[in-house]
């Protein structure tokens, strides 16, 4: 049967996985067992992708980007150049902890930006931005844009990627699409 995705001959993609057509995997990559790759992933350069890690439709991994046992991407994730994921809170190289892997799920449309570090059992919910260089410590709500070291929110961005800036009435509106989104109580939703 002939393979419905694209796999570059120094790519490795071990038995067991499931990819999703029009997928892409770029060299020198390593897809490990029994991972799940959604349809159109593009799988960047020099990726590793440890054993059963979950991905979405349409996750684009940049280049040098390390997913580990333990996390799950929805679709529309971008993962940027050289972030990487951990799954173990206090590692020690000997002291075997892989029965302890904390999980990590990252929401649909979620963007992690190049350099960043996901401290494992910390969840990402839909269309979070994170910046470049974050390092997340703690769980982030939809539609947060945090950065720094630990991270903090400094704000909320669209579905489209642009910063809201909300009226006294709770209420902002994405200049690319605009789309309508609420703040209340901390808590932003889409509403058009």
């Amino acid at each position: 049967m002939e393979k419905s995705y694209f796999a570059h001959p120094s790519a490795i993609v071990d038995e067991g996985c499931t990819i999703g057509k029009g997928t892409k995997i770029w060299h020198f990559s390593h897809i490990m067992p029994n991972c799940t790759l959604g349809e159109n992933c593009n799988i960047g350069q020099n990726v590793v992708v440890s054993p059963e890690v979950v991905l979405g439709k349409n996750v684009k991994v940049q280049n040098n980007v390390s997913i580990y046992s333990g996390v799950t991407c929805d679709d529309d994730v971008f993962l940027g150049p050289s972030m990487v994921f951990t799954n173990v809170i206090n590692p020690r190289s000997a002291v075997n902890r892989k029965s302890e892997y904390a999980k990590t799920h990252v929401g649909k449309g979620v963007s992690i930006g190049a350099n960043a570090t996901i401290v494992c059992g910390h969840d990402i919910l839909q269309y979070a931005f994170i910046g470049a260089g974050t390092v997340v410590t703690k769980t982030v709500p939809a539609y947060a844009l945090v950065v720094g070291n630990p991270s903090r929110q400094i704000g909320w961005m669209s579905e489209y990627g642009h910063r809201l800036e909300f009226d006294a009435n709770g209420l902002a509106t994405c200049k690319e699409s605009g789309q309508v989104y609420q703040l209340e109580n901390n808590i932003v939703k889409r509403i058009s």
